[in-house]
């Protein structure tokens, strides 16, 4: 089958896919205070992640994401939820978010910054990237319900981040 009848154009928008990942170990989240020379949130803490690269489907690339940012191998990954990410121009981001549980705890720098083990709740009183806010509780229920989440970000004529659920 080829892209005409995946439905494919290049009038139709496009997404580039990323993936966001928070390890768990018992209380504490890992994340990665991003280093101050990033173009993008500077100083600012997320969870791991980056780019899907081609050929892979979002576990792998979440795996692979992990095992280069912080040496871990992690087994079970579970997809958490699904955020589409609305530019003003094609193409968006579709974000696959993941949770998993790390067997080991490790810190120290990676190339994208410091890593971290911080309490699940005291992760709010950080400076967290934009969206974390609102990704956060969800990210949270779904490691207790294991019901995933579908969100929509744009922004509003003043530069402000909008979600809706789905």
């Amino acid at each position: 089958m080829g892209r005409a009848e995946q439905g494919i154009s290049r009038e139709r928008w496009a997404v580039i896919p990323r993936v966001l990942c928070f390890l768990f170990h018992e209380r504490e989240v890992l994340l990665l205070k991003r280093a101050p020379h990033r173009a993008i949130f500077p100083d600012r803490y997320n969870g791991l992640g980056g780019h899907v690269e081609p050929g892979e489907d979002l576990r792998t690339a979440a795996r692979r994401e992990v095992r280069e940012e912080t040496g871990l191998e992690v087994e079970t990954l579970h997809l958490a939820g699904l955020v589409l990410i609305h530019a003003d121009e094609s193409p968006g981001v579709l974000l696959g978010v993941f949770i998993g549980e790390a067997l080991e705890r490790r810190t120290g720098m990676s190339a994208e910054g410091m890593l971290e083990w911080v309490p699940v709740d005291r992760v709010l009183e950080l400076p967290v990237v934009e969206d974390f806010p609102e990704l956060w509780p969800r990210v949270l229920r779904f490691r207790e319900t294991r019901e995933p989440f579908f969100l929509s970000y744009t922004y509003d004529p003043d530069d402000r981040l909008v979600v809706q659920e789905g």
